[in-house]
């Protein structure tokens, strides 16, 4: 547990680096807290937002780049909708509720074909492909797996000690490869899916753990949205105007507060420890801080900390990420041979396809108001982007869209040509969190605590990635600094 650092004075200048969703998140929750009096915002790009990135066609058609739905559940999902409440978003929210067909019709291509994930307890009951035996068998058995001794274990061998290698070799290979773009086989189970480790450890049974609960959660008040969300039972939830009016009302609410300075196009080149703080130099000047909370990726963050942070710096390295193609395509006319959510593809399918989102079923508001289409997002690379598609930097968006197009025509059996396609290559967008990552991660904050540095971490490098994860992480940050309720 970190010990909050309570500041007996007002912190006079805090500066945030990284104007993406973390960036803004913490620059909120600091905007809220008395002992602030100025925030100050470097973001390196022309746009705030980061990857919540949207885009909105003239003819009403909205497209993301990015993450598309957002969840509601868990303490994490409260304090996001939260957020949206203060914002005045609620009247913006677009709900997918767990009734709806993309909740419960989710697939998966294995062997050349698509096959419906069981969604219902008769489901599970029964053999259905591409599994060999009812999944219910491999549910029951877990209650009589042992628990491990291990500190960390792989996402794939956790699951198939505990459910089975052909679970592991198609669900969660699959589901690792939706979530995090990246290899089950290396990613670690206690940082990626941390209520999957808790339950083994205190309950000893993932089943156990889901019944009885695998340890203590943040305690968040659901204000009247997180309320409603879970009244209607919500599985998922967008913006009328694309994810993208998420930071787009964090932007104005920041500017609106009188504290906060917001500086695109602001690229930190080096920071040194100064007498009351931080100096931070920019390419045309310097800026003065008292703390400085980090939302740039680890990677970044290690290229400009003093070399007097070396132990820190080489920690911060080892924090790898992956680049992910996204392809929206539309087509005209309704298309699909099924209706839900999308699929995904196991690697020993296809690695460099990871998945297809169906995203006309869950966001049908989002399709151009006129006329019948089918709006797709086509996911592709990750992990396997080097190994598939070369680097980065050589690839050719045509290559990518005629693979994005390709894959729907195979998989979906589409034969048209889409109407209209946008390529988004997301270089570094995933960090990836390797064996022994929560151990890394302690480690840097022990670092900092102990040389007493006025520096805070936050972000998608650390604590989870999902956008959810992202802003709690800012909320945490602020907390831990200020010693104070949020």
């Amino acid at each position: 547990m970190v010990l909050p650092l309570i500041t007996s004075q007002p912190m006079r200048t805090i500066a945030v680096l990284g104007g993406g969703i973390g960036g803004l998140a913490t620059s909120y929750y600091l905007c809220k807290n008395p002992q602030v009096t100025k925030v100050i915002v470097l973001e390196s790009s022309s746009r705030f937002g980061g990857w919540l990135w949207s885009t909105r066609r003239s003819d009403g058609a909205v497209f993301e780049h990015g993450p598309r739905g957002i969840r509601p559940a868990g303490a994490v999902g409260r304090n996001t909708l939260n957020m949206v409440e203060d914002l005045g978003l609620e009247g913006e929210i677009l709900p997918v509720t767990y009734s709806h067909i993309a909740s419960k019709n989710r697939y998966l291509y294995v062997n050349g074909q698509l096959h419906k994930m069981p969604s219902k307890i008769s489901e599970l009951l029964r053999t259905v492909p591409p599994f060999s035996r009812p999944l219910l068998l491999s549910v029951a058995s877990e209650l009589l797996v042992a628990k491990s001794k291990e500190e960390d274990e792989s996402i794939h061998s956790f699951v198939s000690r505990r459910l089975g290698k052909e679970l592991a070799d198609i669900a969660v290979d699959s589901l690792c490869r939706g979530v995090f773009a990246g290899d089950c086989r290396k990613l670690s189970v206690r940082s990626c899916f941390p209520p999957f480790y808790n339950a083994e450890q205190r309950r000893g049974s993932l089943i156990l753990g889901m019944l009885l609960g695998s340890g203590p959660t943040p305690v968040i008040s659901p204000g009247s949205l997180a309320q409603r969300s879970i009244k209607e039972n919500w599985a998922q939830w967008s913006l009328r105007r694309g994810v993208e009016s998420l930071p787009e009302s964090l932007t104005e609410y920041l500017q609106q507060s009188g504290k906060v300075e917001l500086h695109r196009e602001a690229t930190v080149k080096q920071i040194h420890p100064s007498a009351s703080g931080w100096k931070i130099h920019l390419e045309d000047g310097v800026v003065s801080a008292d703390h400085i909370i980090s939302a740039l990726p680890a990677k970044a963050l290690s290229s400009v900390l003093p070399s007097s942070c070396q132990p820190l710096i080489q920690q911060l390295q080892d924090v790898s990420s992956v680049t992910v193609a996204v392809i929206n395509l539309e087509y005209e006319g309704s298309i699909l041979p099924v209706t839900g959510f999308g699929h995904l593809v196991p690697s020993s399918e296809d690695r460099g396809l990871l998945g297809v989102v169906y995203d006309s079923v869950p966001f049908p508001q989002h399709n151009r108001p006129d006329g019948q289409t089918t709006r797709l997002t086509v996911m592709m690379g990750g992990a396997w982007f080097q190994e598939v598609f070369g680097p980065p930097e050589a690839v050719t968006e045509e290559h990518l869209i005629a693979r994005a197009t390709e894959a729907v025509q195979s998989h979906l059996g589409v034969t048209t040509s889409p109407v209209w396609s946008r390529v988004a290559l997301q270089r570094d967008c995933i960090p990836q969190y390797y064996l022994g990552h929560f151990s890394k991660v302690a480690s840097m904050r022990g670092f900092i605590r102990e040389n007493n540095l006025p520096l805070s971490l936050t972000g998608s490098s650390y604590d989870g990635v999902s956008v959810n994860d992202v802003i709690f992480s800012g909320r945490t940050a602020v907390q831990e600094l200020l010693g104070t309720g949020v």
